[in-house]
Formats: structure tokens, sequence, C-alpha cells
């Protein structure tokens, strides 16, 4: 070490040699976390002791194969020494998959500047080029985008279906030579951090490798829009009532509360979307504008989409931020079904449903449903010869 102060490069600037910092702090930063003020030594024992470990670590599959294996080494020894009292670092690791790009393709005509068409390229004999997915819609070319993209298209000819150029397309690594990188700001710009935010939770499991797909956006920010009509009218105006909610909203609410808890637990944030967007949808066929839904909604929403609930929860009138906020509390009681839709079939062929209060005995389902009106003209001049009846399910009457 005390060789490297004389050794200098050509330029004259003294050559590092000294890796161990760098590599050492790389390696150990969660242990200087637990006592971060600390000046005698890396963490005293009883911070050690307090934390411990890292509960949950998540990093792509390549950083953990590198990173994470020298945090081991460095932990191990540590332990041996008696320095820390946990012999491994992280209690659990998550692996992020990778997002893939969609490229897109044109089809040139060997020997010529024409561009044919996806659905016509088998006419002519053609070589497939890669082209930039950002001027490409809804896998449409943006013609003159194309054109003036690079100078060798300048004055390209397109052969189109139906008036437009269609790209072929294919899911590959995300690589700048493919041409299929997507840039965030761009869809920031174009529709916001929380579609994007949204979006990427939205394409598929945590742990796996999921197709990045611009085309699919426009779902997760119509669903945000329609977030946004719950709160505000065509006027542009708050629109909420303080109105007490019916057992279906709060069923909905309630329903969506546990469904979100779950995922969160689990990772599984793509399965938490989804069950906003039934919540939404449900919410607006109820036509619900009610803040006793629509604010832990909001809570729940956020760490999801952080801008546009912050921005919602300030027009409700509250003035901490909604990061701040209670959870909401699932209450199991909001779940129970207070009536059972059967369907009422006739020698096993289904003929109607039946709506029925729920925990009515299988006496009581049978006699209600043969004392119906639509039973009747089903079993008029027939004999019943036999009813089955599983609650909850099913009614099935045998007649002849």
């Amino acid at each position: 070490m005390a060789r490297a102060k004389g050794w200098q490069t050509q330029e004259g600037y003294p050559l590092e040699v000294n890796t161990m910092p760098g590599f050492a702090g790389s390696s150990a930063y969660y242990l200087r976390y637990m006592d971060p003020q600390n000046k005698q030594e890396l963490v005293s024992s009883e911070a050690n002791q307090y934390w411990q470990d890292v509960d949950l670590y998540i990093g792509g599959t390549e950083h953990a194969t590198g990173h994470l294996v020298y945090s081991r080494f460095w932990n191990k020894v540590l332990f041996d020494l008696g320095k820390v009292c946990k012999d491994e670092p992280f209690k659990k690791l998550v692996n992020q998959g990778m997002i893939q790009g969609r490229s897109n393709f044109v089809y040139r005509v060997k020997g010529s500047n024409q561009f044919v068409s996806l659905n016509l390229k088998d006419q002519y004999e053609t070589m497939e080029i890669h082209v930039d997915v950002n001027m490409v819609h809804n896998d449409q070319l943006d013609i003159e985008a194309f054109r003036a993209w690079n100078p060798e298209y300048k004055d390209a000819e397109f052969i189109l279906e139906d008036g437009k150029y269609f790209c072929g397309w294919a899911v590959e690594k995300m690589s700048k030579s493919m041409f299929n990188v997507v840039n965030p700001d761009t869809i920031v710009e174009q529709y916001g951090a929380d579609t994007l935010r949204l979006y990427e939770m939205f394409l598929g499991p945590l742990e796996q490798s999921k197709p990045w797909d611009t085309n699919g956006i426009d779902g997760v920010h119509k669903f945000l829009r329609k977030v946004w009509r719950l709160f505000i009218n065509k006027e542009g105006h708050l629109s909420i009532s303080d109105e007490k909610a019916s057992p279906e909203e709060l069923k909905v609410l309630h329903r969506t509360i546990k469904k979100t808890a779950d995922d969160v637990e689990r990772f599984s944030f793509n399965t938490a979307v989804s069950s906003f967007m039934i919540c939404v949808n449900d919410l607006n066929d109820l036509k619900c504008n009610k803040r006793e839904i629509l604010e832990p909604l909001l809570v729940l929403l956020a760490p999801f989409a952080p801008h546009v609930t912050e921005e919602l929860w300030q027009r409700l009138g509250n003035t901490q931020s909604i990061c701040d906020a209670q959870w909401p509390v699932f209450n199991a009681e909001h779940l129970v079904e207070s009536s059972i839709l059967y369907p009422v079939s006739f020698n096993g062929k289904m003929r109607f449903k039946l709506e029925l209060p729920a925990g009515l005995s299988k006496a009581e389902i049978e006699k209600a449903a043969l004392q119906n009106e639509q039973s009747l003209k089903w079993i008029e001049g027939q004999q019943v010869k036999k009813v089955i009846v599983v609650p909850g399910k099913i009614i099935n009457i045998v007649v002849g």
C-alpha cells in the first residue's frame, strides 16, 4: 500500500491501487446502516443485535451472483471473528425479472428503396430491418418519422395496406442495436409517471421476465382516468357525497382491501393492479361517489400511483400527505353474502336463475323452487320425481 504513493501515470496523477475501501464498503454497507454515527467501529454489538440482518433484498440475477456473493463472504468472515451476530446477511432475496423489448420490423424489397407492409411481404422478396419502436404505434409505422430517421430512407416508397404501413414484431432483449429501447422520460411525458409505474407492475409477475409493449400502456392510462372520474365531474369539480355507503359498495371496497393486502405480501403486484381495475369498474357501475368508499380506495392505490392519489387526497380536504394515512382495515362481515343466485335446472338443463336468501335449509330451498312461477311452467303436466339441492350452488328438478 505504501508503494502506491510513488506510482504515477504518464499524465502525472497518482495511480490508485487501493481498491479495498470500495470493495469492502459495497459488500458490508448494510452493517454500517445499522450504526452510521459510530466513529469507533463498523457496527456496535448492541446495534447489530437489534437490527441483526436484512429482511428483504431485491435485485436482478446478475447482481445477486456478483455483489451479493461478496456480501456473504464478508459477513461470514465477520461472523467467525465474532463481530456480527448472524452468519448470513439477508433473510430473503427476490430477483426481479428482466423487462424485454418488443422489436418492430420493416420489410425492404431487395434491390430497391421500397418497403412493403407486413401482410403483403410474402408477395415480394424482402429483407427484414429493425426499426425504432418509438416511431411505431399499434404496429403502425409513422412513415414521415421513418423517412427522417435515416438519410438513406429519405426518398423511400411504401406499399401499404388500406393506406397504412404495418410492421412485424418480435420479443427480444432490449438493445440499442435493435432499436427497441424505450426511454422512460418519453413515457412519462406522454402518459405520466403513475401510468409508467402501474404498467411496469401490470406486465406480469415480479420474478418473471416479461416483454414491454408500449401498445398496452393505453389500458393502464384509461384506468387512471376512470379513477379520476370517480372524484371529478365533467366540469372539473370535486363531486363527493357524504352519504352512508351501501352494502354492495362496502363489499366491493373490502374485497379490494383483502386482495391488495394479500397481493402486496406476496409481491404479486400485477394481480393487485387487476383487482383495482375490477374495483373501479364495479364502483362505476354502482355510480358510487361516496367518501366512505373512495377515500380508503385512494390509500390502497397510493403505493402504486402516488401522484394522482396525492392530488385527489388533497382535493378531498386532507392536509397531511396520503403517505401518512392509515391503511384501511379489512372487515370480513362486508363479504358475507345476504343472498345466493341459484341456477335452476330441469332434468339437468338450466332453465332460469332464482335469487334466494342465504342460510335457507334444503327443505326451504326446495319449497321456494317448486313454488316459483317459472318452475310451474316447466313442471306443467309432469310429475316431480326428485329435487336435488346443493345449498349455495344448484337446484335440479327431475320431472317425467
